[in-house]
């Protein structure tokens, strides 16, 4: 089998795709620096459930450590590449740009470069759905122009397609480019809204529900995407000859490189998932009903067809399902019971 780096390996997606290439009997190397963006323990956790697995084996290394990298790179040789490692959060950008510089613009230059070294198969990395900024029309699709990003964070997001695309076309590094539309579910991350909400629902706290609660989101969860992460893993990108450079398509090109939007392909409504909390909870929010935070978008909705045409994507997972299951992991995890407030088990 091959070997699979895959980097942010004790992040959210980064865990659940290792989990899924270690059941399927590949060798993976996962790598990732542990940074408190949010709750560490909750990283080592997602760690400690890989460790010991056949296959498995971890480093902490930095992104933008380039010495570090391009050590690790010549030593390991990885085959394939899966770079899921960033720094995330649009709000979080607006007081933290240097952060997304150095993660994911020369993080994300340092994979790049050690994909060029040792001649990797396969470029898998993440982008976002954030790259639409101020576009309006829906469904987003990857033929869209995505030029007026509204966060730092969006743009270094851009900005990374775009270096793939240069490495695609100067050393011919087959460059796959996913567009994450609001992943959730277990083991999800705490700065996600869902999480956020969950936690203070239990606590007895007001959430903070923004744009006076009228927002969409297309909400994608954690199954879907590993799903097709893996089925795209042999769908290595050539370059394609019908590719009109006087009309170009950004979703694809005369280099060995592919964009594509990974979402639900419906959006819900922001009051229905917290309703829906509410449910599988058993508790009243406490709502604080806001303006649009900067850098927010009103509604996120996935165009598809891409994945659709090429591995038959068809998302399966209903938000009432998939976050009956992610409150289930909640309590386990985090050690609540219906009548209690306090955490029990690890720390929140």
């Amino acid at each position: 089998m091959k070997k699979i780096l895959v980097t942010g390996a004790a992040g959210f997606v980064g865990y659940a795709f290792t989990k899924e290439l270690l059941a399927a009997g590949y060798c993976v190397l996962g790598i990732d620096n542990l940074n408190d963006y949010y709750d560490v323990s909750l990283k080592r956790a997602r760690l400690a459930e890989l460790e010991g697995q056949s296959g498995f084996t971890f480093q902490q290394v930095d992104l933008a450590d380039r010495d570090a990298m391009a050590a690790m790179f010549e030593s390991e040789k990885p085959q394939i590449v899966v770079n899921l490692a960033a720094q995330a959060g649009v709000r979080y950008s607006l007081d933290h740009p240097h952060a997304y510089v150095d993660s994911n613009l020369q993080g994300f230059v340092n994979v790049l470069e050690g994909c060029r070294h040792v001649g990797v198969e396969h470029l898998i990395f993440a982008s976002s759905s954030s790259v639409y900024g101020a576009n309006t029309k829906v469904p987003f699709a990857v033929s869209d122009n995505v030029d007026h990003p509204i966060s730092l964070y969006a743009a270094t997001k851009k900005a990374g397609e775009l270096m793939a695309h240069s490495y695609a076309h100067l050393y011919g590094i087959p460059c796959t480019g996913l567009r994450f539309f609001t992943v959730y579910g277990p083991w999800g991350r705490p700065d996600m809204a869902y999480f956020k909400f969950t936690k203070a629902i239990y606590e007895g706290k007001a959430i903070d529900v923004y744009n006076d609660g009228d927002m969409m989101r297309d909400f994608t969860y954690i199954d879907d995407i590993t799903a097709a992460m893996m089925k795209l893993l042999d769908h290595v990108p050539a370059g394609d000859a019908s590719w009109d450079a006087k009309n170009p398509d950004p979703s694809f090109s005369n280099a060995p490189y592919r964009l594509y939007n990974i979402g639900h392909n419906h959006p819900e409504k922001l009051m229905d998932m917290i309703h829906i909390l509410e449910e599988e909870t058993g508790r009243m929010a406490e709502k604080n009903f806001m303006p649009m935070q900067p850098g927010d978008v009103y509604a996120t909705y996935a165009d598809v067809k891409g994945l659709e045409e090429v591995i038959g994507f068809k998302p399966e997972m209903s938000l009432a399902e998939g976050l009956k299951r992610f409150v289930s992991w909640y309590k386990g995890y985090y050690g609540f019971s219906e009548n209690t407030k306090s955490v029990a088990g690890h720390k929140n």
